[in-house]
């Protein structure tokens, strides 16, 4: 039988998911049973083959009335935690969008109440849904590349100036005293950290010994759009993520393997990897991909391991914290970035190349010497846990 769900957040990135649901159900696994948004869709914002779900902005009242086992929430940051606690009440199991929360205290609250009500959840981190990322474990583990010496992370992304006008809580860090931290490393290249993190084998929030930020912004806003972050891991490695949306020439972004004989590259969004080794040809491999929805059906009917539990996202949460806690992204002066009109968005000219140094080199931007002023900095942090 077909498991019934409701989608939380339909508009926005949660078309993505109407439409995964839609392939889900004409599979016969799931039916979408209702959608909540505080607008009801109009029939042509339904894929076709979905039906005429129940509609209604009540999210538990919506629950109950469907029946739904699965809720799939796909809302603001914000409002992640409470929602999931509202299904979690109900005994609903969850698929629960990145980032899971904007706060180290908020995800564990919303951690520790789904452990408690018993229903399974899974962080929509689709990149770990990737069969690179055991493969690469496995490339690791076999010392294809000798001992790994730290992992890099590469984001070169562009977002237009309507990026920042798609939402109310677009680009802030705050709004109405609550945590938003819509920023650059947080949300839209978050798969970049944790799929660095993983690769690194440091998933749990006591995996992360110290992490180091730096952030700027060149747009309007308050978060940052141009930053980097250094985790330090327990087994004494070091993670380094850079990230930009102002990139000059946007490209698939990537995480690095860096070994002592060699190093792996892995296009996440791509699922494909690239082994380069001393006395060995360049290698390259594609993967395929589970599905996150279908693996927590999966894990329902038949027991299946669920792919990305909170628990596996712990480390990402305590650099989302650290992000929180750092001093606000400081602005790029005005002769560090310029507008392509034509493209409705700006740019930061060499900043690509900073990016890729990043992670070739495991250094912050600082270190590189990006032609900027220093933002504010806390000296390196222990994190605690």
């Amino acid at each position: 039988m077909p498991v019934p769900l409701v989608l939380a957040g339909a508009r926005g990135h949660g078309r993505w998911h109407l439409d995964n649901i839609r392939r889900l159900q004409d599979k016969g696994i799931v039916r979408l049973a209702g959608i909540c948004e505080l607008t009801p869709l109009g029939r042509e914002e339904i894929p076709d083959g979905l039906g005429s779900p129940a509609q209604s902005a009540d999210f538990a009242a919506l629950l109950e009335a469907t029946g739904a086992r699965i809720a799939v929430v796909c809302t603001p940051i914000p409002t992640h935690a409470d929602l999931a606690l509202t299904a979690a009440a109900r005994g609903v199991h969850l698929l629960l969008e990145k980032p899971p929360a904007p706060s180290y205290a908020e995800f564990r609250r919303m951690a520790d109440g789904i452990a408690d009500a018993g229903v399974a959840c899974q962080i929509g981190f689709q990149s770990l849904g990737s069969h690179a990322v055991p493969a690469i474990r496995e490339l690791i583990a076999d010392g294809a590349i000798g001992e790994v010496t730290g992992v890099g992370g590469a984001g070169a992304w562009a977002r237009p100036e309507a990026y920042y006008r798609r939402a109310p809580w677009a680009g802030k860090r705050r709004m109405d005293g609550v945590d938003v931290i819509d920023g650059a490393l947080t949300n839209p290249l978050a798969h970049a950290v944790v799929t660095a993190l993983a690769l690194d084998g440091a998933t749990r929030a006591e995996d992360v010994t110290g992490i180091e930020t730096e952030l700027w912004h060149a747009n309007d806003i308050e978060s940052d759009d141009t930053s980097c972050v250094r985790v330090t891991t327990a087994a004494g490695r070091r993670v380094t993520v850079a990230a930009t949306l102002c990139a000059e020439r946007p490209d698939d972004p990537y995480v690095l393997v860096h070994g002592t004989r060699g190093r792996i590259t892995h296009w996440y969004k791509q699922d494909r990897v690239l082994l380069q080794r001393a006395d060995h040809g360049p290698q390259e491999s594609e993967y395929g991909r589970t599905d996150l929805l279908e693996n927590l059906v999966d894990h329902l009917a038949d027991g299946a391991a669920l792919l990305v539990p909170p628990d596996a996202t712990g480390a990402f949460m305590k650099v989302v914290e650290a992000i929180r806690t750092a001093p606000d992204p400081a602005p790029l002066p005005a002769t560090a970035w310029r507008t392509l009109p034509e493209e409705g968005r700006r740019v930061v000219p060499g900043v690509d190349g900073l990016v890729a140094a990043a992670a070739d080199t495991l250094s912050l931007y600082s270190e590189l010497g990006a032609p900027w002023p220093p933002p504010a900095r806390d000296l390196p942090r222990e994190v605690s846990t």
